[in-house]
């Protein structure tokens, strides 16, 4: 998970946390930094082509985020049900995105979409020794 920066601007790291752990995730890792240019547009690479990639890159560099490794049984689906729909207007109420983000660019989290890129994101933002 990734609290954007528009999240982090806003004051949201607590609340979300809060409803993170109250969802029965278990933090294995955490920490606030700030992506460098290169590295949003490694996390990034799938969308590299698409139109809106410049204006993703220049949003998730534009501050502090909070990254967080979470463990759970069916870990990326409750997530993304909890994290709601990419559009916070379409989003179901009580999820972070309804309650936090403020357009579908800024949309408060970022969410992996599988086991898979849950492993390399994971990998991305924490050193081995950085997960408990």
């Amino acid at each position: 998970m990734m609290i954007k920066p528009d999240a982090v601007e806003n004051g949201h790291i607590g609340n979300i946390l809060e409803k993170v752990t109250t969802a029965g995730f278990k933090i294995k890792a955490l920490k606030m930094t700030q992506l460098t240019q290169r590295d949003a547009e490694l996390f990034y690479a799938v969308h590299k082509e698409r139109p809106f990639f410049g204006e993703l890159v220049a949003f998730m560099t534009r501050g502090p985020i909070l990254a967080a490794y979470l463990e759970k049984e069916n870990a990326v689906s409750d997530f993304r049900t909890l994290i709601g729909a990419t559009n916070p207007a379409e989003a179901a109420e009580g999820t972070l995105r309804k309650l936090y983000a403020t357009s579908m660019g800024e949309n408060a989290l970022h969410g992996s979409d599988s086991d898979e890129n849950a492993a390399i994101e994971a990998a991305f933002h924490f050193a081995e020794r950085e997960c408990f």
